[in-house]
C-alpha cells in the first residue's frame, strides 16, 4: 500500500517523461583511446576524448585508475567539455587507466578503458665498443644494445662513412625484434665500422650507438660448416586477430645457408603470406583463426640444416554478437535482458547501473551475459551497460531500462474515427491506450454498454484472419478480442453507429469513440468469359460490377500475371465503358495476346477478381531446319521441321525456291503432289540443270499461309545435256560473199553445265550437204561464214542447235537465210525539190527498176544541207520500199537547202543524185490582228480587225483564220478569209473563245489573244471590245461597218 502512494505521488512525473518531450539517456558519440604519448617538452598537454548525446545534455566525470578525479583540488587535471585535459604530464603521476562517466536525469554510462603511457628514448653510453675480430667465411653477430626507453623502436645500421643503411641480402640481415647486425659469412669487402641506429617512432626520436669496429683475421680461412641458427622466433607467440604476425629466423654457416618455411600440420601457406629478400623474416598480414599453428623455418647448405620452430596461438578481443535494446516496461512487469561476445580466450560478462556495478539481490540476478529483475518499480529505471571483458580487452553495450506507470490515455493511439465494413463481412476495431500496468477494457455503442454474455459455453478459436485469440463469450455476433479490440462478424446495416471504448486502471481511466458505417457489397455481375478468336480480330472482354454508390471502383486488368498499364496507352488495349464497367478491348489481337487475363475490381475495403482464357489463333510459324538432304540435274529432296501451329492444326506445306535467275520465290511441283501436315519431306521435281537453288517451306492452315521458313544453303543441280533449242532464227546482210545467220541466245539457267556453245549447221537450198560450225562463246547470238563462191542474195537452210560438257542437245527448225549483197548500184533520177512554207520542203524523185546486177533496194536516202559552208550539219532521212516523196520539217526561214537522195540495202547505200536546191519561204507575219472588234446579234457574230502589215523579211499577208470553240469544248473550227472582217452564224447558247492569225507563203502567223464572247443572256447591251496585244487596253472607236463601239468584258 505503501509502494502505491509513492506511485501517485510519482505519477505527474512519471507521465511527463513518458510524454512528448521526454529524456533521452546520454551516447557516446566519441571515447578515449589509448594513447602513447612523447616525452617531448615542446607538447604541454594532452587530451582524452569524450562526448556524449543526450536530453537534457550530459555532464562528465572522470576515472582514473578506479578512483574518480577531484576536479576542484588540482588544477593539473581539467574539462574541456566532456574530454579530459592533463596540463604538464608526469610519467610518474599520470601513467594508468581512464575511463569518463556522463550523465543526465536518465542515467550515466562508463566509457571504454584508455590507457595512457609516455614513450622515450635515453642517448647510448659514448663509450667505445671492442673490436669485432674474424676469419674469412666465418659468421658474426654484431650487437646493437639500444638504451633504455618505452614505444616499439625500430633498427638501421651503417657501414663506414656510406649515409645509405646496410641493405638486407641472404648473407646479411638486421633484425627488428633484437636490433643485432647478423652476417652469414663474412668476406675481406665487409671490413669497416658499423653503427647502429635506433627510431622509437611514438617518441618522435632517434639514437645512434658508437661505431663497432669489425676487422679481419690474418691467421686463415674459416672451412665451411653446417647452419647456426641465431635469429629464432618464441616457442609461443599469442597473435591478435587481424594483425599482422612477423616471425624472423636467421642462420650463420660456409656457404651461406638457405631459409625456408612450412607449417608443421602439412597445410601449405596461407596465399597472404609476404616473405623479405632473404626469406629470413615471415609476414602473415591480417591473422585469423585458421592462421593458427606450429611453424617451423629450415636453415640449409651442403654442410647440413637446422631448424626452429614455434607456436602461433590466435586471440580476438571481445565482439560483440548480441546486445542490450532500449526497453520500456509497466511497472511490476519482468526484465529479461541478454548479451552476448566472441572472444579468445572466452569474455567474462559484468553488469552496471549509472556507471556502477549492479549489485544482485532476490529480484536481481545475473549469470553468463544475462540479467532478470522480477517485480519492476520506478526505482529500477536507468541506464545499464553490460560490460564483456577477456585479459585483452573490455567492451560495453548501453540501453536504457526505463519502468512506466500510467492511466490509460488515447492520445496516441486514438480509436479510428470512422470505421468502414461491407454487409456481411467481418471488422474489428482495436483498443490500444496507452497504460501502465495494462488496463481493462469495456466497450459501448452510443450509450449502452455492450455486456459480456453470461453464456456457459467458453470457446477459445484461432482466427488466421486477424491472427489473434478469440474469446467467444456467447453465441452473438459481437466477440471482444484478448487484446481489447472489438470484433463484429457477420455485419449487417443495424451494426452501424458509434462506438466506445472504455479503459480502466489504478491510476485513471480513459475512453475513445469511433463510427462504424455499413456498405454495400461489390459483385461483379458480367465477367470476362473464355473466348477462341483469329489474329487480327478485335474483341471485348466484359467485367462489369454492381456495388454501393458511395464507394469508388477501380478496374485493373492483368495478362498472364502482368499489369496492364493503359495510362501509357499500351498498344492493342483500350479500356471501355463507364464508371461500373471495366471492359478490356483488345484490338488487331496478336498470336502473343494468348494467355489469362484477370479483372480485378478494386475498392477501400474489398478487392474482387474474375479470369477468363483467351485463345488467338492464326497462321502457323515458319516451319524450322529446313534441309536439302539429295540433289540431282533435275530433282532435289528436302525435309524439314515443323513451326508453331499456333493453335489451328497445319494442314498443308508448300516448298518454293528460289535461283538468281528467277523474279522472287516460287512454288514448284513436289512428289507427293500434295503435302498434308503431316508431311515433313519431299521430293522437288522439275528443277532446271546447272543451276543454284534455295528452298524454303511454308505452312498453311484453315486461318491462311504463315511466315515462310529460313532459306535452306544454296546448292547447285547437276549438270545435263542442254535441251532447249535457240529461236528466232534470222540473219542475212552483210557484205557480199557472207553468209550472216542471227538467233536468240539461250538464257544461263538452261544452258545445263559448264562448257556451253552453240552448233551452226547450213547448206545452200537443193544441196544435201550440211557444213557444221561450233560457237563457243556463251553471250554469241550471231555467226558469219564466208566463202567467196557465194553468191550474192543466194538461199540457205540454216539450223541452230547448243552443246555443252555433257554433250550435244536440241536442234531448231530449219529456216531460210539470205546471203549478204552487194550496195545498189543506181542513183535515182527525177530529183525535185518544192518549198511550201517557211520551215519545210518537199523532195521527189522517181523509183529505180532493179535486178540482181543492179542490187536490191529495199529503200531510199534523203540528204540535204544549207549553202552556208561553216555550217557542218547535214540532214538525213529514210524511206523504206517504193516512197518516192519526202516532206522535210524544221527548216529556217528564207533560206537555200541543197537535196539529193541515193538507194540503201542491207550492205549499205549507192550512189547520189545530183543535188537540187529550193529557197524556203520567208517567215510568217510576226505581227497578230489588232483592234478586233465584235457585235453579236440574234445568232450572227461581226468581227473586223485591222490589216496586218508585214516586215521586209516576213510574207506577204495571203488572208487570216478565225479559229473558234466553245468554252466547254476543246475542238476548234477555223474559218479562212481574204478580208479584215468575217461573220459567224452560230448559236450563243454559252460563251465563245475566239482568236485570229494571218495566213502567208510562210506559214501562218501570230494569233491575236484569246477573245471571250459571252453568251446572249449574259448581256445587257450591245457592245464591241477593241483590242491592242501591244497597249493592252480598251479603247473607243468610231462606227465600223455594222458594228456599234462599246467597251467590252473579256
Amino acid at each position: 500500500m505503501r509502494l502505491l502512494w509513492k506511485l501517485v505521488i510519482l505519477l505527474p512525473l512519471i507521465n511527463s517523461c513518458a510524454g512528448e518531450s521526454r529524456f533521452t539517456r546520454p551516447i557516446f558519440i566519441q571515447e578515449p583511446q589509448d594513447v602513447i604519448f612523447p616525452l617531448d617538452l615542446s607538447r604541454s598537454e594532452i587530451i582524452l576524448s569524450c562526448t556524449a548525446s543526450g536530453y537534457p545534455s550530459p555532464h562528465y566525470r572522470w576515472k582514473q585508475n578506479g578512483t574518480d578525479i577531484d576536479f576542484s583540488m588540482t588544477y593539473h587535471y581539467r574539462l574541456d567539455g566532456g574530454s579530459l585535459a592533463i596540463s604538464s604530464p608526469r610519467t610518474d603521476q599520470d601513467i594508468g587507466i581512464y575511463q569518463c562517466l556522463a550523465t543526465n536525469p536518465v542515467g550515466t554510462i562508463l566509457s571504454r578503458k584508455a590507457k595512457l603511457q609516455f614513450a622515450y628514448i635515453e642517448d647510448f653510453e659514448t663509450k667505445s665498443r671492442s673490436t669485432v675480430s674474424v676469419r674469412e667465411g666465418q659468421g658474426v653477430v654484431l650487437l646493437c644494445g639500444p638504451p633504455p626507453h618505452f614505444g616499439e623502436l625500430s633498427y638501421d645500421w651503417t657501414f663506414n662513412d656510406n649515409p645509405l643503411y646496410v641493405q638486407e641480402d641472404k648473407r646479411r640481415f638486421v633484425s627488428q625484434n633484437t636490433g643485432n647486425l647478423y652476417i652469414a659469412k663474412v668476406e675481406p669487402s665487409d671490413v669497416g665500422n658499423y653503427t647502429c641506429f635506433v627510431t622509437n617512432k611514438e617518441a618522435h626520436r632517434s639514437v645512434q650507438g658508437p661505431p663497432t669496429p669489425l676487422v679481419q683475421r690474418t691467421d686463415g680461412v674459416m672451412g665451411e660448416y653446417e647452419p647456426k641458427i641465431e635469429v629464432r622466433f618464441p616457442e609461443t607467440i599469442q597473435a591478435a586477430k587481424d594483425s599482422s604476425v612477423k616471425l624472423e629466423c636467421f642462420a650463420l654457416g660456409n656457404p651461406v645457408p638457405d631459409i625456408s618455411w612450412r607449417r608443421l600440420d602439412g597445410s601449405p601457406m596461407p596465399g597472404k603470406v609476404k616473405y623479405s629478400n632473404s626469406q629470413a623474416t615471415l609476414e602473415i598480414p591480417k591473422f585469423q583463426q585458421e592462421d593458427e599453428g606450429f611453424y617451423e623455418c629450415v636453415a640449409g647448405n651442403l654442410r647440413g640444416r637446422n631448424l626452429a620452430k614455434g607456436q602461433l596461438i590466435f586471440y580476438a578481443p571481445p565482439e560483440w554478437e548480441q546486445k542490450i535494446q532500449n526497453t520500456y516496461l509497466s511497472i511490476y512487469d519482468s526484465l529479461f535482458w541478454e548479451c552476448k561476445a566472441s572472444g579468445n580466450p572466452n569474455p567474462s560478462y559484468t553488469w552496471l547501473k549509472n556507471g556502477e556495478r549492479l549489485n544482485t539481490e532476490e529480484r536481481i540476478q545475473t549469470e553468463n551475459g544475462t540479467l532478470i529483475i522480477t517485480m519492476l518499480n520506478v526505482s529500477d529505471s536507468g541506464i545499464y551497460q553490460c560490460a564483456a571483458e577477456n585479459k585483452y580487452q573490455t567492451i560495453y553495450a548501453n540501453a536504457e531500462l526505463r519502468v512506466l506507470a500510467s492511466a490509460p490515455d488515447f492520445s496516441k493511439n486514438p480509436i479510428k474515427k470512422i470505421s468502414v465494413v461491407q454487409v456481411g463481412g467481418d471488422i474489428s476495431i482495436e483498443c490500444k491506450p496507452n497504460a501502465f500496468p495494462k488496463a481493462s477494457i469495456s466497450w459501448k455503442r452510443g450509450t449502452e454498454n455492450l455486456k459480456q454474455s453470461k453464456s456457459y459455453l467458453l470457446t477459445i478459436h484461432s482466427d488466421f484472419i486477424f491472427n489473434t485469440r478469440m474469446i467467444f463469450l456467447s453465441f452473438s455476433r459481437v466477440f471482444f478480442l484478448e487484446d481489447g479490440s472489438l470484433k463484429i462478424c457477420n455485419v449487417t446495416r443495424s451494426d452501424a453507429g458509434s462506438y466506445t471504448c472504455v479503459a480502466t486502471n489504478q491510476f485513471g481511466n480513459g475512453k475513445s469513440s469511433g463510427s462504424l458505417i455499413v456498405k454495400e457489397r461489390t459483385v461483379i455481375t458480367v465477367p470476362p468469359s473464355k473466348m477462341d478468336v483469329t489474329v487480327g480480330e478485335s474483341i471485348v472482354l466484359p467485367c462489369q460490377v454492381s456495388h454501393d454508390p458511395t464507394m469508388e471502383v477501380l478496374f485493373v486488368w492483368y495478362f498472364n500475371g502482368d499489369v496492364i498499364d493503359l495510362k501509357k496507352g499500351v498498344a492493342h488495349f483500350e479500356r471501355i465503358g463507364g464508371e461500373s464497367v471495366g471492359d478490356l478491348m483488345i484490338r488487331n489481337i496478336q498470336l502473343g495476346h494468348s494467355g489469362k487475363y484477370l479483372c480485378t475490381v478494386q475498392t477501400t475495403l474489398e478487392r474482387l477478381s474474375a479470369v477468363a482464357d483467351i485463345i488467338v489463333r492464326g497462321p502457323p510459324g515458319p516451319p524450322e531446319d529446313v534441309k536439302v538432304e539429295h540433289i540431282s540435274s533435275t530433282t532435289s529432296q528436302l525435309s524439314w521441321r515443323p513451326g508453331p501451329d499456333n493453335n489451328s492444326p497445319i494442314q498443308i506445306f508448300t516448298i518454293q525456291t528460289r535461283t538468281p535467275f528467277s523474279v522472287g520465290w516460287q512454288a514448284v511441283a513436289t512428289v507427293p503432289e500434295i503435302l498434308n501436315g503431316q508431311t515433313y519431306n519431299a521430293t522437288v521435281i522439275g528443277l532446271s540443270p546447272w543451276v543454284e537453288y534455295e528452298f524454303r517451306v511454308v505452312a498453311g492452315n484453315n486461318i491462311g499461309i504463315g511466315e515462310p521458313s529460313k532459306p535452306s544453303e544454296l546448292l547447285r543441280t547437276k549438270a545435263s545435256i542442254p535441251n532447249v533449242a535457240p529461236v528466232n532464227i534470222n540473219g542475212g546482210g552483210g557484205s557480199r560473199s557472207e553468209l550472216v545467220i542471227t538467233w536468240e541466245p539461250i538464257p544461263e539457267e538452261l544452258q545445263n553445265g559448264e562448257g556451253f556453245g552453240y552448233i551452226i549447221m547450213f547448206r545452200p537450198v537443193g544441196s544435201t550437204t550440211w557444213m557444221k560450225e561450233k560457237v563457243a562463246l556463251v553471250e554469241s547470238s550471231k555467226f558469219i561464214y564466208r566463202n567467196e563462191s557465194i553468191m550474192p542474195l543466194s538461199p540457205f537452210e540454216v539450223k541452230v542447235g547448243v552443246y555443252n560438257n555433257e554433250g550435244e542437245g536440241s536442234l531448231s527448225t530449219v529456216s531460210i537465210v539470205y546471203s549478204g549483197e552487194d550496195e545498189p548500184r543506181l542513183a535515182p533520177r527525177g530529183t525535185s525539190v518544192q518549198s511550201f512554207s517557211a520551215s519545210d520542203m518537199e523532195v521527189s524523185w522517181n523509183a529505180i527498176a532493179w535486178n540482181r546486177n543492179t542490187g536490191r533496194v529495199l529503200g531510199y536516202e534523203v540528204l540535204y544541207w544549207t549553202d552556208n559552208s561553216k555550217e557542218s550539219m547535214i540532214g538525213k532521212i529514210r524511206v523504206s520500199g517504193n516512197v518516192t516523196t519526202k516532206n522535210i520539217t524544221g527548216l529556217r526561214a528564207n533560206t537555200i537547202y541543197f537535196a539529193s537522195v541515193r538507194a540503201y540495202n542491207t550492205a549499205g547505200t549507192g550512189p547520189s543524185s545530183p543535188p537540187v536546191n529550193v529557197t524556203t519561204k520567208k517567215s510568217p507575219p510576226s505581227q497578230p490582228p489588232a483592234n478586233i472588234a465584235w457585235k453579236l446579234s440574234n445568232s450572227k457574230l461581226c468581227l473586223n480587225w485591222e490589216h496586218v502589215k508585214t516586215m521586209e523579211n516576213e510574207s506577204e499577208v495571203l488572208g487570216y483564220k478565225i479559229l473558234y470553240r466553245q468554252n466547254r469544248q476543246s475542238k476548234t473550227h477555223v474559218l479562212e478569209t481574204n478580208n479584215t472582217s468575217a461573220e459567224l452564224l452560230v448559236p450563243f447558247e454559252e460563251d465563245y473563245l475566239i482568236e485570229i492569225r494571218t495566213v502567208s507563203d510562210g506559214g501562218d502567223g501570230s494569233s491575236s489573244e484569246e477573245i471571250r464572247i459571252p453568251k446572249m443572256s449574259s448581256l445587257s447591251s450591245v457592245g464591241v471590245q477593241i483590242l491592242k496585244p501591244s497597249t493592252q487596253f480598251l479603247t473607243m472607236v468610231g462606227f465600223f461597218y455594222c458594228f456599234v463601239i462599246q467597251p467590252l468584258s473579256r
